[in-house]
């Protein structure tokens, strides 16, 4: 059994406004996940870089997918993992006109089983999203070989809407536990899909009190029984 969770840690900055990343570490600590896909991961030229930060605290191997790169430092998603990185590459999702986006797609090799694992930030407008959740669907293809698992924030609050629903059709349906915003959250804007889908053994939000105050979002974390894909 291994524990996968997402998370969109809002830059690090809490409802108080305060940019306190030791709070997220903390939250992640309380999670004990195996492996973590983070949204709005920020670092600072000259400042804290928080997926280093991060990994140096948990111990877990880093992989950096940043979207926004300035001389001011990065902006993006990450992945934290206790199990080794076979391989691991960026999947564009860019719409011309909006806030770039992108996804990890990565293979962790846990303890002899591979999994893959893709983890993205879809944007805030419908077409927007629906045109990146095609082109996920096009970087995943038809492979299931591999036990796969989609995570992230998809920013979808339609739980009809058509970017739910293509992601349905391919990868199986997904739990909506609302998560955002995290102190009395209503909308389940974080997602995971697992396939195949018997090797899901359960999913929840986590509800700390440390969680409500260090991001918006609330982590979802994922129990996945990865012997049973065999």
């Amino acid at each position: 059994m291994i524990a996968i969770a997402s998370y969109n840690v809002h830059g690090g900055i809490g409802l108080d406004r305060r940019f306190a990343p030791e709070r997220i570490a903390s939250v992640l600590g309380e999670i004990d996940a195996d492996i973590v896909a983070l949204q709005e991961l920020r670092s600072r030229t000259g400042g804290v870089d928080m997926l280093d930060w991060l990994s140096r605290k948990s111990g877990q191997r880093p992989i950096a997918g940043p979207c926004m790169v300035s001389a001011g430092g990065t902006f993006g998603n990450g992945i934290l993992s206790r199990f080794p990185v076979v391989s691991a590459q960026q999947v564009p999702l860019a719409v011309a006109g909006r806030e770039p986006r992108s996804a990890i797609d990565a293979v962790l090799d846990c303890d002899g089983v591979r999994l893959r694992v893709i983890t993205t930030h879809l944007g805030l407008k419908g077409r927007e999203r629906a045109w990146q959740a095609a082109r996920l669907i096009d970087a995943v293809g038809t492979d299931t070989h591999m036990p796969t698992v989609l995570l992230g924030d998809v920013n979808e609050w339609f739980p009809r809407g058509r970017v739910l629903r293509s992601l349905h059709a391919h990868f199986g349906q997904s739990r909506a536990l609302p998560t955002f915003p995290s102190l009395l959250p209503r909308l389940a804007l974080d997602r995971i899909w697992v396939s195949p889908d018997r090797i899901l053994r359960g999913m929840r939000v986590h509800r700390s009190r440390l969680a409500r105050m260090a991001s918006d979002h609330l982590p979802l974390v994922a129990s996945l029984d990865l012997a049973a894909a065999e």
